[in-house]
């Protein structure tokens, strides 16, 4: 009986560790589509670390978002981030995709032939985020502008793929640059 209690406690003990650590240092999102082809590839499943950028606090109507620690977000970086909304709410209930940064806060980008700079640091900008992000496939075909706030953290490790119902076993454990 005591080694049946000592086993539930340890078994236990490892569930809230495995909570702990997905929940604030790694966590593993699947890439659904080909846009990030060749560096990652449909049905891979990648490894995010939270703490790439510094640990993401608050965010939603209770706390205000800051990050602890905080380094910077370097370009051609593969990030997972929520997906951009107009609309007030919990960053946690919104889309995760997964992108490449193509260009930096102060960096200029041309859209349909008209160059845009991006804002660093805009206090009179009417613009609703500062200092946003370039983020788009790895064939640089599309954009999307993400504030520094829905970033979650930076793809670091290729786990294994699994698509059409095969795994292929080239892409176990493989780095991410």
């Amino acid at each position: 009986m005591r080694n049946a209690v000592k086993f539930l406690i340890s078994l236990g003990a490892a569930f809230f560790v495995l909570l702990l650590v997905r929940a604030l240092a790694l966590t593993v999102y699947i890439i659904p589509d080909r846009t990030l082809e060749p560096t990652l590839l449909q049905g891979d499943r990648v490894i995010v670390n939270r703490w790439s950028y510094g640990l993401r606090t608050g965010g939603d109507s209770l706390f205000r978002y800051a990050r602890i620690m905080k380094s910077p977000v370097r370009k051609g970086d593969f990030i997972a981030f929520y997906l951009p909304t107009d609309t007030p709410g919990s960053a946690s209930s919104r889309k995760v995709l997964i992108g490449k940064v193509n260009a930096l806060p102060g960096d200029t980008i041309s859209v349909y032939g008209k160059s845009f700079a991006l804002p660093k640091d805009c206090q009179a900008c009417s613009w609703p985020y500062q200092a946003p992000y370039a983020i788009g496939s790895a064939k640089d075909d599309c954009l999307l502008l993400v504030p520094g706030k829905d970033i979650i953290g930076r793809a670091c490790l290729v786990i294994y793929n699994f698509h059409n119902g095969r795994l292929d076993k080239n892409r176990w454990l493989k780095s991410i640059p």
